[in-house]
């Protein structure tokens, strides 16, 4: 549990110091040009992917009720960072696997949290969805449902004619 609780905690964070780390890890170890590509593709791409994913994972209610991510978040998680880290270090020779891996593994991962989000609200929804439904309305010919009210007093008007 303390590492889910880890990970629900690391998120957030995580949308920050990605993207530091490709920049740290271009002036270590790549240097040049690609610093464009770092600065107006990559470092974005990591900050606005990380956001949405933190959002679409702390929106699920388990894990707002419990603090901590599924099991199935830490695997995806682990390895979309992993991966992000991986292409920081700029390797030569195995830069586009890496790069190529993490972009496959961030989409995956959008999914993996959509598909968690729908499993959670499936019931939720059917739920309200025959709360609102016209089916449970009694027609005139039925008999309305009993109610907490006591009791009921109308007083209807009549025009008086004098």
């Amino acid at each position: 549990m303390w590492l889910r609780q880890a990970f629900f905690r690391w998120l957030l964070p995580a949308a920050f110091v990605l993207p530091l780390w490709l920049l740290i890890g271009w002036g270590v170890f790549q240097g040049g040009w690609s610093i464009l590509w770092v600065l107006l593709i990559a470092m974005p791409s990591v900050f606005v992917g990380q956001l949405v994913l933190t959002l679409l994972t702390r929106s699920r209610p388990s894990v707002r009720v419990e603090r901590a991510v599924s099991w199935w978040d830490v695997a995806g998680f682990t390895l979309w960072h992993g991966l992000t880290i991986a292409v920081g270090f700029f390797i030569d020779g195995a830069f586009g696997w890496l790069l190529a891996a993490a972009i496959i593994v961030g989409i995956g991962l959008v999914w993996l949290q959509l598909w968690q989000l729908w499993n959670e609200a499936k019931g939720s929804g059917a739920r309200l969805r025959e709360t609102i439904s016209w089916s449970t309305i009694p027609t005139p010919e039925e008999q309305a449902p009993p109610t907490r009210a006591h009791e009921v007093i109308v007083v209807k008007e009549t025009e008086n004619r004098d």
